[in-house]
């Protein structure tokens, strides 16, 4: 059996249970496309464990991410989540999380999935990585930039290159496991049973 994936088998449990059960792995599901787009919004500019540690109250604070609800969030719930010591406590990816649902929303209304968009790039096939090392892994590609830009475009706010290709891996768009991970082989095989019909 292989090495999991370097940056996670030096945190704590919680971190090692998301690279095993979540990170990588595809899904359709959509919300958990917007709160993985949350969390990962979140996260720029630290680190992913402080992230985790924080998601109970993040879904907490964030209806568990149904946006029909945080699409409805006013001044009063934008000053409540500031001064809420249990999530990150950033103004303008707050005011990104609250905008990104009310889009999302819209999107809903006229029959559109955001993850089914993000699917439709790929041809409804995950990159699959094929990296030895992490120091191989990219930061950014030019799909990554692509969603960026078009997403942008569509007024959604605090989406750039960068946090979209951590997204996309998180979504499991992207394949990243290191090719010694277990995990590789068993996000590959998770791919062949995706429905996109449901």
């Amino acid at each position: 059996m292989g090495k999991r994936c370097d940056w996670a088998d030096s945190g704590n449990q919680a971190l090692r249970d998301y690279h095993d059960q979540e990170w990588g792995f595809p899904t359709t599901d959509e919300r958990q496309t917007y709160e993985l787009m949350i969390l990962e919004m979140m996260q720029a500019g630290l680190s992913w464990q402080t992230v985790l540690n924080k998601r109970a109250a993040f879904r907490k604070a964030f209806k568990n991410f149904d946006v029909n609800q945080v699409a409805k969030f006013g001044q009063s719930e934008y000053e409540g989540l500031l001064v809420n010591p249990g999530i990150i406590r950033n103004r303008l990816k707050i005011r990104a999380a609250i905008n990104n649902a009310q889009l999302l929303v819209s999107w809903h209304q006229r029959g559109e999935s955001l993850n089914r968009y993000l699917w439709k790039m790929v041809n409804n096939q995950p990159v699959i990585g094929h990296y030895d090392s992490l120091k191989d892994v990219p930061a950014t590609s030019p799909l990554s930039v692509k969603i960026s830009k078009n997403l942008k475009k569509k007024g959604f706010r605090f989406i750039g290159p960068t946090i979209v290709y951590s997204w996309l891996q998180a979504l499991g768009i992207l394949n990243d496991h290191l090719k010694s991970c277990p995990s590789y082989s068993q996000a590959i095989s998770a791919a062949e049973s995706l429905d996109f019909d449901s």
